[in-house]
């Protein structure tokens, strides 16, 4: 979208006539005031000073924008691409359907691909755009297991202990996650670096055992990808049976984790235990959407030196055999949360806002709306559809 009336920072100004989606609840009544690209305040209408000026939302809701710490791409692009065009694709469509901040993510490729990458997203982020706010990357491997690979590249998957993690971590002033299987060799010694950088430390791709894990979680790993997808789980030894990663995301009350909640992954029941077990204030709804979003069913797509199909609504393997992401966008997978899983709704929206907002540390600034955090807002229809976004106090999408 060009520079116009819509994208300059307005204020102060109220939003009103809507219902106001607050971490704990939903109200009515309440006047959402905006100033400076900031909130300035959530107030009763009735306690609007004279004269400020009012945008009526007609009923929807009010929300604070959403966060995705796991979004691949969208629209035929990938943050695997260092180019300006993926980028601008990827961040309007999400800024379109109300995901106002993401952390651009790579998949597992040549480490000089992924350095690339890095070096691309530090160059974004230091220059304003129109979509969603780049607020760092997730580097998704190329530290895996081959043996839970799923849809990452085996061609390019490596271990921790030979010495590619620091060329990567010479861009640690923009990675905010890091995922690795804690069962690989200099695991343990990797979690401890990132922890000390600043950068969240995550498990994902593992075939690791819980014994595997807990000296890796000491060292500081406190994250967790996308459950139940391309998690171990539970194995006998002899008569002895040794938990895996999934039960380990189900069970440790230190640990924050991702669900895909597109319907597709997961079915509901899954959903519902992961609920059950983590909550709302560890349970993130992440899209880890694909270059494939956006598209029509039949459509191929690509993430890095890899071929995948949109099939029955979901990232598909040509064979079958293994999902490739997602190609669903958070916005659509709130209400998925709320009518198939029986989440309120308040929380729902928590888990994709405020959650994971925490899980990276940015929640000073973004994740609810709540005096001086930025103006980042998205006004839904009761489907989800985004009617109007703000992003810093600018229309990006306005109704």
């Amino acid at each position: 979208m060009p520079h116009n009336e819509h994208t300059q920072p307005i204020g102060p100004m109220a939003l009103v006539n809507g219902r106001v989606v607050l971490p704990d609840r939903v109200v009515t009544g309440q006047a959402v005031i905006v100033e400076s690209g900031a909130i300035a305040d959530v107030v009763e209408r009735a306690e609007l000073g004279a004269g400020i000026k009012t945008i009526d939302v007609g009923g929807r809701l009010i929300a604070p924008g959403l966060i995705d710490i796991h979004t691949h791409g969208a629209l035929g692009h990938t943050f695997n691409e260092p180019t300006a065009e993926a980028f601008d694709v990827i961040t309007r469509e999400n800024a379109r359907r109300g995901v106002t901040s993401l952390l651009a993510t790579t998949a597992t490729a040549p480490i000089d691909d992924l350095v690339a990458c890095l070096a691309f997203t530090r160059e974004w982020m230091a220059q304003p755009h129109e979509g969603a706010q780049v607020l760092g990357a997730h580097v998704e491997g190329p530290y895996f297991s081959l043996a839970q690979a799923g849809a990452q590249d085996p061609a390019n998957i490596l271990t921790p202990d030979d010495g590619t993690p620091e060329r990567l971590l010479a861009h640690h002033d923009v990675i905010r996650i890091f995922t690795f299987a804690p069962e690989l060799p200099g695991a343990t010694a990797l979690a401890r670096r990132l922890t000390e950088l600043g950068i969240v430390p995550a498990a994902g791709h593992s075939s690791a055992k819980e014994e595997e894990f807990i000296p890796v979680m000491e060292a500081g790993l406190r994250h967790i990808i996308h459950i139940w997808s391309a998690q171990s789980t539970t194995v006998r030894e002899g008569p002895w049976r040794k938990p895996g990663l999934l039960e380990v995301s189900l069970t440790y009350d230190n640990l924050t984790v991702e669900m895909i909640a597109d319907n597709k992954h997961l079915p509901p029941t899954l959903m519902k235990l992961a609920y059950k077990c983590i909550g709302p204030d560890r349970l993130c709804i992440i899209s880890d959407a694909t270059s494939g979003a956006g598209l029509p069913e039949g459509a191929r797509f690509r993430m890095g030196e890899m071929e995948y199909e949109v099939h029955d609504g979901v990232g598909m393997l040509f064979d079958r055999t293994a999902f490739a992401g997602s190609t669903t966008l958070v916005s659509q997978m709130v209400p998925i949360v709320v009518k198939e899983v029986g989440v309120p709704l308040a929380e729902a929206v928590r888990m994709a806002s405020l959650t994971p907002a925490r899980v990276i540390g940015a929640d000073r600034r973004k994740g609810s709306l709540e005096a001086g955090k930025d103006a980042d807002i998205a006004i839904f229809d009761d489907d989800f559809e985004a009617w109007g976004v703000m992003i810093g106090g600018r229309w990006t999408v306005r109704g």
